[in-house]
């Protein structure tokens, strides 16, 4: 058994949830198995955007962003289903309970995939015994399906887990590198995107064993320093712990939207952005953060998408100055085409009871007098559900909708 936990190394898992949204939906309604399922932001609309789908949708070509118009061309029988994140919550946290069962060393990264640190789990049995004992409870009580990778780190066991789905169990060795990992294309690795593994074949890198053994400064040339950092990892270098505390180190909080038309109307983008940051700001009073930096996000029609961001004189956490300053980006910064999608990012953020207020002889009144007015809107938005001097459309627009945050990803730890 000790031969599976070597005394200086570890042993980590990469738990991956297969095609998780849609597998959500079939275990909430069994008669979706089987059937070609797609989850969409806007399914009613031209430009609503798949976000995942089953593997049956997947063999016709469905691909996660692909537009919705587009898959159902290509599968004329696919069903597409709007998002029900709350469910998808409920989900993620009882697949994450079932991980800390097994080890209180669980880094969750997203709603549907984590680290473990099993190192230390040798009484349980072997690294698969006990990957098989984790996939069996997932589908059993769960009835979800999933990957796991083995590995002695971090960057192996998720490219071990992505090697076999679904429900794939696949151990990856520094020994293994030279037949599994190194023929794989240079864009199957993690952490190298389309613009990288664009730079790379100009490099003449072709796959991630190209990628292992090209010399460093060149790749430092072109990538700086995440050249060097991603050729470790071709060579199996990522000394990386699982940390379960890093769910808590957030930089930002944003949320976007995709239009349901490309627009230039101004009022309708104002509307747009006023429910970004009623989002944003819900967000934040839910980590209870203030923001130092406001970015706008905007793609226009031909997905040409540019980013601008404010650097503020003070601390900010309503919906009313965030919206103010994406809004003053947003008239500074519009080329005055058409707007397919906007987002809202809160940047530079600061606990509020970290956080000392600076406030100098001319701006403490002003300050005063602010917080005794956002006093009043939160109490009223306490007594009556929602904040009265917000006009929306419909009172759950406000609330925390994307899965796409992490700030429910502890939420496992309330048994």
């Amino acid at each position: 058994m000790l031969k599976w936990y070597p005394k200086n190394g570890r042993v980590i898992f990469h738990v991956d949830m297969n095609s998780f949204y849609a597998s959500v939906e079939m275990a909430f309604n069994p008669s979706l198995k089987g059937k070609p399922l797609a989850i969409a932001g806007n399914p009613e609309e031209r430009r609503g955007i798949v976000v995942t789908s089953s593997y049956e949708a997947r063999k016709y070509g469905v691909k996660t962003t692909m537009p919705v118009g587009e898959a159902k061309r290509l599968c004329k029988d696919l069903i597409v289903m709007s998002p029900t994140f709350e469910r998808y919550r409920a989900a993620s946290k009882e697949m994450f309970k079932i991980l800390a069962d097994v080890t209180d060393i669980v880094q969750p990264v997203s709603i549907d995939e984590g680290y473990m640190d099993i190192t230390a789990c040798h009484e349980q049995g072997s690294p698969p015994e006990i990957a098989e004992r984790i996939q069996s409870r997932i589908k059993e009580e769960l009835d979800l399906p999933c990957s796991i990778g083995i590995a002695p780190n971090k960057f192996l066991a998720k490219m071990a887990s992505d090697m076999k789905k679904p429900m794939g169990i696949t151990i990856l060795r520094k020994r293994d590198l030279q037949h599994k990992l190194w023929p794989l294309p240079i864009e199957e690795m993690y952490g190298v995107g389309e613009k990288t593994a664009f730079k790379l074949r100009k490099l003449r890198v072709e796959t991630i064993g190209d990628l292992a053994g090209h010399p460093v400064l060149d790749l430092k040339r072109v990538l700086g320093i995440n050249g060097e950092r991603l050729q470790n990892r071709a060579n199996g270098i990522d000394e990386k712990p699982v940390d379960p505390e890093a769910v808590h180190e957030f930089k930002s909080i944003g949320t976007s939207t995709t239009l349901p038309h490309d627009t230039t109307d101004e009022a309708e983008v104002r509307q747009v952005l006023r429910k970004l940051a009623a989002k944003v700001e819900a967000r934040m009073k839910n980590k209870d953060v203030l923001a130092q930096n406001v970015q706008l996000m905007i793609r226009y029609h031909d997905r040409k998408t540019v980013t601008r961001s404010r650097q503020l004189s003070d601390f900010i956490g309503t919906a009313d100055d965030l919206f103010q300053a994406a809004f003053q980006q947003f008239d500074e910064h519009w080329n005055q085409q058409p707007i397919r999608l906007l987002g809202i990012t809160a940047q530079d953020l600061a606990e509020k009871n970290e956080l000392t207020q600076q406030l100098d002889l001319f701006n403490y009144q002003q300050y005063a007098e602010k917080e005794k007015l956002y006093h009043m809107i939160d109490t009223l938005t306490e007594k009556y559900g929602q904040n009265p001097f917000q006009k929306l459309k419909n009172p759950s627009d406000a609330k925390i909708t994307t899965s796409f945050q992490k700030d429910f990803l502890d939420d496992y730890k309330n048994k």
